[in-house]
């Protein structure tokens, strides 16, 4: 158990039968009263966002994430097709949902974390243990441009941009001068291009 003062940045805590990720804390006294500890949780299973305030008195038991190497392997009518890291004949599907906004920048065979949550309030032996819960898709990703359109001239001296294809099919603003064929780095997180490699 945790006591309120260690609720602290990237700890992992079972809150309301929940995993949740600590994204802040802080601990004040407001004048005479007791401590506080102000937090900022993000909910790892729905990626909802809360503020809560902990008291001395609270407790919370920290949660039991485990991480596991996975390969994706393709999509196919919105279904993410997953398979173990080291045994590719042990394939598993993830929703969207879970994946997060980072799904449509997916490649082939790259390999990242997901996250399992051991469930001790689940009744059910399957969801007791290791249940998947995220994916750590990689902040940056390298893909290349298969459509893009000439650059225009015209107004270009305010840093126009234009839309792109990639190779994973998601469409995204680059500056004018990206070409088809040129490979760029992308960020999963906000879908903003980055760079041109």
């Amino acid at each position: 158990m945790l006591e309120y003062s260690e609720i602290k940045e990237r700890k992992y805590i079972v809150f309301e039968n929940e995993p949740w990720e600590v994204i802040s804390s802080h601990v004040f006294r407001k004048q005479q009263r007791k401590p506080v500890n102000a937090t900022k949780l993000r909910n790892l299973i729905t990626g909802r966002i809360t503020e809560i305030s902990f008291h001395v008195s609270d407790k919370v038991e920290e949660a039991d994430i485990d991480k596991k190497e996975v390969k994706y392997l393709y999509t196919n009518k919105g279904e993410y097709w997953f398979s173990e890291a080291n045994d590719p004949s042990k394939r598993f599907k993830l929703d969207e949902e879970i994946i997060g906004p980072g799904a449509k920048f997916l490649k082939p065979n790259i390999l990242m974390d997901v996250m399992l949550f051991d469930d001790p309030t689940s009744s059910e032996a399957s969801n007791r243990r290791g249940k998947i819960i995220g994916l750590k898709v990689p902040i940056k990703m390298e893909l290349k441009v298969i459509e893009a359109h000439e650059a225009t001239k015209g107004n270009t001296a305010q840093g126009a941009n234009k839309m792109v294809k990639l190779e994973t099919g998601a469409e995204i603003q680059v500056p004018m001068f990206i070409k088809e064929g040129d490979v760029v780095r992308v960020n999963t997180e906000t879908g903003e291009y980055t760079d041109r490699i």
